[in-house]
């Protein structure tokens, strides 16, 4: 189930590169966060698809353990609608360990170990999934505030695939009770100029951290999906509404 959670955080879309870290700017005016909306907005009209390396950490407070994954995801609107795929890649086989998409309110997760997809279904619960998937991909700013209370804790300077970019630090507090349960707020440094996040932290009540980084974020070009294709014919299992 860990790999259902971090997907949902958005996922489904992190760590900064190693030993480089956050360079801090001036101090945020009292104004800035409408400033950082409208860019959101005005990315987001422009934002038809992004394609990321990605490598997702899970941090359990328990026992004090990280286990990491990485692969390569995508993320794509169309109207409305919004469309992601991944590739969970295996460490030791350096082949797919899960393949995820996306699709209609419906996320299929493949496992090529035993041939098995299973499918969660939204239903009720479809708005809330999509809002996690554009949380750091062309989500706009409006639909950020309408969703979340955003506190806008200044710009920091991170890196995509070495090079230096802008991001802003927004705090985010869902207004829905069941997001609260599930995270006490996250964290996301937003590059407002794209549209796309570099880095995202989700907090549980349990004190669990959910981290994601994505790298090589490539914008609006041909994205190939027959590289996150779900084997056919595999052993199907439902779960959800």
């Amino acid at each position: 189930m860990k790999l259902v959670h971090t997907l949902i955080t958005a996922v489904v879309a992190l760590v900064v590169l190693p030993h480089v870290g956050p360079v801090a700017d001036p101090p945020v005016p009292a104004d800035n966060l409408s400033t950082v909306l409208a860019e959101l907005d005005t990315a987001s009209q422009g934002f038809t698809n992004a394609r990321a390396d990605f490598v997702w950490d899970y941090y359990e407070a328990v026992v004090k353990d990280t286990s990491t994954q990485n692969g390569t995801i995508y993320f794509q609107h169309a109207g409305a609608t919004t469309q992601m795929g991944a590739v969970v890649m295996d460490a030791r086989s350096k082949g797919p360990d899960k393949v995820l998409e996306y699709k209609g309110g419906l996320l299929r997760m493949f496992d090529p170990h035993d041939n098995q997809i299973r499918l969660i279904k939204a239903g009720a619960n479809q708005a809330q999934y999509e809002s996690f998937l554009t949380l750091g991909f062309g989500g706009s700013g409006k639909a950020l505030a309408q969703a979340w209370t955003v506190t806008d804790q200044g710009s920091e300077t991170l890196n995509d695939s070495g090079q230096p970019v802008k991001t802003e630090k927004l705090d985010l507090v869902s207004k829905d009770q069941g997001v609260r349960n599930m995270f006490t707020h996250v964290t996301i440094w937003v590059d407002t100029t794209r549209g796309v996040s570099l880095k995202q932290v989700f907090e549980t009540p349990s004190h669990d951290r959910r981290t994601a980084t994505y790298s090589h974020i490539k914008l609006n070009g041909k994205v190939d999906t027959s590289a996150f294709a779900i084997k056919p014919n595999s052993k199907t299992t439902t779960v959800g509404p």
